[in-house]
């Protein structure tokens, strides 16, 4: 289940909740609380293991790069060997397969560079979605907090007057 669509669900449940009058306290079913909360538990897991999946595709596109450009520098090899016959054209394809070893090496740091990137932009997301689940959950908490305090203040047991009753 998607953390954002938690976070929506725990904001909605403090909208629809009861508000005590006078105050600025709801009170919450603690049951749909926790209920949410279990799923959020459940749920960051997943955006970790999403992160790791990110950095295992960026560990597989530098492994393709690498790949790709020891075909490059083989096949450069290959070039030169067979070209080894004229001294002039012997030299003309040791240039070329320098220049082609460089564009690979270039080819590949650029495809690293971007895959680094990406793995920020994506890191930097989940970073950002889970501080706001952090701080949704903790003014969840201290609301929840604030209302035991005032419900406490505001038990009948406390007042001379009352039967025990439980106020109902």
């Amino acid at each position: 289940m998607d953390i954002l669509h938690l976070v929506d669900r725990l904001e909605s449940l403090l909208n629809q909740s009861w508000r005590i009058p006078f105050t600025s306290n709801v009170v919450v079913s603690e049951d749909d609380f926790l209920d949410i909360i279990d799923q959020m538990r459940v749920s960051i897991p997943e955006e970790v293991k999403q992160a790791r999946r990110v950095s295992a595709e960026r560990d597989h596109v530098l492994e393709q790069a690498q790949g790709e450009a020891d075909r490059i520098i083989a096949l450069a090899q290959e070039q030169a060997g067979s070209l080894a016959d004229d001294h002039e054209v012997m030299r003309s394809a040791y240039a070329q397969a320098d220049e082609i070893v460089a564009q690979a090496e270039r080819s590949s740091e650029e495809v690293k560079a971007e895959a680094d990137v990406y793995v920020m932009e994506a890191l930097g997301a989940l970073e950002e979605n889970l501080m706001r689940l952090l701080t949704t959950v903790r003014n969840g908490i201290r609301q929840v907090q604030e209302s035991a305090v005032v419900q406490e203040a505001d038990s009948p047991a406390e007042r001379p007057d009352a039967g025990g009753d439980g106020g109902q």
